[in-house]
């Protein structure tokens, strides 16, 4: 019988290893979207990744003999550290990620590894999977699995739930994604909210100004850590992590599909929104050889996607518990859906995540006539 050993990540070798797991693992599942190879080498190289400004981690790989059978990754966000506490984050919470084995005995000393790290470390509370930042792929997979995960969402096994829950962890925070059918007009009291806007000559709506991403994004950027300040599990993006999600995501980021509202000229809320890359990507297999770069960048200069999805949207706080909010709301959602089919051809929207309490933003789908369709599960478990 093969001996089970567990090894920290140190070499570019290593990191190709861990990279190369899930396209083995994941070979016979339909819905399952391969990452480009060097994005997923990105996110776990500190030197491509904004995010280790602020953060450590470990990544361990699970052997026997020679052979490949799981990974996992652990990290510590310095930021997330200083979060008030019982917001998910907060001091001597520690997180885990990027987990994937063949087998349930296999995860379990994986987990092992990924703990006792943590504890070397002063970590009292281990959160988990969140891979590796919360503003990328936070939480498992546990409803949905039945249709691929859109553009920076992830995607697991359904065995991965009960070993996570055997291992003592319990739910911690659940988020959600609302699919919606963006081809009909929305209902009329929809309609007549966004009219009412219209009419209101406080309130402009524009695109955002590609030719200027700096200070666009300078303007997101602080809508975003305004408004998302409150919320289970924020940590304030940074400028490093700007430039670098920016350089990643630019090529997909179009004027008509994001949004600034302002408020007697004030910027006041926005929407982003982004054609999902993952239908162009899918049939890559993870590499851009021979062919795959032509076909990407015939892609990104004319997209048609099925689908769109909305990962970002923010209120400033002050106005939070107005009316104004959600109007403003429908008023971006509303410009954004008229580019996205007209332009691109859509047919649908995911819009989230949004977290489960999150009843402001879970009323606004829902008006929509949008229903849930995947369920993420970030999990928590004492360490000491």
């Amino acid at each position: 019988m093969p001996t089970l050993k567990i090894a920290p990540v140190t070499s570019k070798n290593d990191r190709k290893l861990f990279v190369d797991l899930p396209f083995r693992l994941y070979r016979d599942d339909p819905f399952w979207v391969p990452p480009l190879k060097s994005e997923a080498l990105g996110l776990i190289t500190p030197a491509k990744n904004g995010w280790f400004s602020h953060a450590e981690a470990q990544l361990f790989l699970a052997y026997e003999d020679d052979r490949v059978v799981g990974r996992i990754s652990a990290h510590i966000d310095t930021l997330a550290l200083t979060m008030q506490a019982g917001r998910g984050f907060g001091p001597g919470v520690g997180q885990w990620g990027l987990m994937d084995a063949e087998r349930e005995d296999i995860f379990v000393a994986l987990l092992a590894h990924a703990e006792n790290w943590l504890r070397s470390r002063g970590m009292a509370q281990a959160l988990g999977p969140i891979s590796m930042s919360v503003w990328e792929e936070p939480g498992l997979l546990v409803q949905g699995f039945d249709h691929s995960p859109t553009i920076m969402m992830g995607h697991a096994k359904p065995a991965y739930q009960g070993w996570i829950e055997r291992a003592g962890y319990r739910a911690a925070k659940q988020l959600l994604t609302y699919d919606l059918d963006i081809t009909h007009a929305f209902p009329k009291i929809v309609q007549r909210i966004i009219a009412s806007g219209e009419a209101n000559p406080r309130i402009h709506i524009r695109k955002v100004d590609k030719s200027n991403f700096v200070e666009e994004a300078a303007i997101l950027l602080a809508i975003l850590n305004d408004a998302w300040s409150e919320n289970w599990g924020f940590v304030p993006l940074t400028e490093p992590e700007i430039r670098d999600v920016g350089v990643k995501l630019k090529p997909i980021v179009f004027d008509d599909l994001i949004r600034i509202a302002e408020l007697d000229g004030k910027p006041v809320a926005f929407m982003i929104t982004l054609p999902d890359l993952n239908e162009a990507i899918k049939p890559l297999n993870g590499s851009l050889l021979p062919f795959g770069w032509a076909k990407l960048l015939l892609w990104l200069r004319h997209p048609k996607v099925r689908t769109m999805r909305v990962p970002l949207m923010g209120v400033v706080k002050d106005l939070q518990s107005s009316r104004m909010a959600g109007q403003l709301a429908f008023m971006m959602i509303e410009y954004i859906r008229r580019a996205a089919v007209e332009r691109y051809g859509a047919t649908r929207a995911e819009i989230g995540w949004i977290l489960e309490d999150n009843q402001g933003m879970r009323s606004i789908a829902e008006t929509l006539n949008g229903r849930v369709n995947k369920t993420y599960t970030i999990y928590g478990k004492s360490l000491l």
